[in-house]
């Protein structure tokens, strides 16, 4: 019996080290199939284009394809909703951003997700200022020719916006109460609906993110009257910042990072990690994005962590300063 009992656990060792070497190596060839990459915005926004070359790119690091998944809706909370609730095997991966992980949880009582513990931050890949910009019709080419054309018919101009909750609806809201105007919004389902309205003249106005407007301003087709950032966009030096423009105070940048539902495999994450990192030290990406107005941020995942954690507390400050009720 005693040997018996011996050749037994002889075999279980056997069997639970082969299964341990099964698992490493399944972890050592992931990922063995392509990934799909969620952006919680439609086609042409700022998150969308910079999603576009972030999968380029770790398509080259890892070895297989990054499929795009465009899941607009919400202020990027549809997409966040279905991928927090995707499988967690390492092969979903999310456009994690400032309206889905900061802006949203203080405007809602209630998501689909929860914010704080549904996703692992993987990195961060970039930040960039929004842009208060207005059609060319518009009879203003200042910040301070905006705001008294707006007091001069409270309520008839009209701004966009890529959604509910997202940085730039914020953003005009906060300069609507530090400016003293009524100007009426319309929501899109995303940035690139919104500047397209811009662009046919149906939109007075609107706050962007660079990227989704550089085009349109270098085209002549759209006017920029400020950025949001702290100093001048390098992309429009000769655009004033708002705080040159008499808004000392004000500041908004928009972010994007990669996550990942929570659970995942840490072999993936950690392959993840290494394939973003990479990714942006590679002079050619880096050139990618910041011909679209964005500055690289190769943050470790627990800066990043730390830093999704300051947001959500600085866009709930903000929320209340405006007034407005989470729903």
């Amino acid at each position: 019996m005693k040997r018996l009992g011996f050749v037994v656990a002889l075999f279980a060792l056997a069997f639970s080290v082969d299964g341990s070497l099964a698992q490493s190596g399944t972890a050592a060839k992931y990922p063995e199939r392509p990934l799909r990459y969620i952006i919680p915005f439609p086609p042409g926004g700022s998150t969308d284009i910079v999603g576009r070359i972030v999968a380029a790119a770790l398509t080259e690091d890892l070895g297989q394809q990054v499929v795009i998944d465009n899941r607009a809706g919400a202020g990027g909370t549809v997409g966040a909703e279905i991928a927090a609730r995707a499988t967690p095997d390492g092969y979903t991966i999310f456009a994690c951003n400032i309206a889905s992980l900061a802006v949203s949880p203080a405007l809602y009582k209630k998501l689909g997700y929860d914010a704080a513990n549904d996703f692992t931050p993987i990195g961060l890949v970039g930040s960039n200022p929004n842009s208060l910009v207005v059609h060319p019709s518009v009879a203003a080419k200042s910040v301070s020719e905006f705001i008294a054309l707006a007091k001069s018919q409270p309520g008839k101009l009209n701004y966009g916006s890529a959604g509910v909750g997202t940085s730039p609806q914020l953003s005009m809201e906060l300069f609507k109460m530090n400016a003293g105007i009524d100007v009426t919004h319309i929501a899109y389902k995303g940035a690139g609906p919104a500047v397209a309205d811009l662009l046919g003249g149906h939109l007075h106005a609107m706050f962007a993110t660079v990227p989704s407007v550089l085009g349109g301003i270098r085209a002549g087709r759209i006017r920029v009257l400020a950025v949001t950032s702290r100093k001048r966009a390098p992309d429009l030096p000769d655009v004033p910042t708002l705080a040159e423009s008499g808004m000392p105070d004000f500041e908004v940048i928009s972010w994007q990072g990669l996550c990942t539902p929570k659970g995942a495999p840490k072999q993936a994450v950690e392959r993840l990690r290494a394939a973003l990192s990479a990714s942006l030290e590679r002079p050619a990406t880096r050139k990618q994005l910041a011909d679209q107005g964005i500055q690289p941020e190769d943050r470790t995942a627990e800066q990043f962590a730390s830093f999704i954690r300051s947001e959500h507390a600085k866009w709930a400050k903000v929320v209340k300063d405006i007034g407005i009720k989470p729903k």
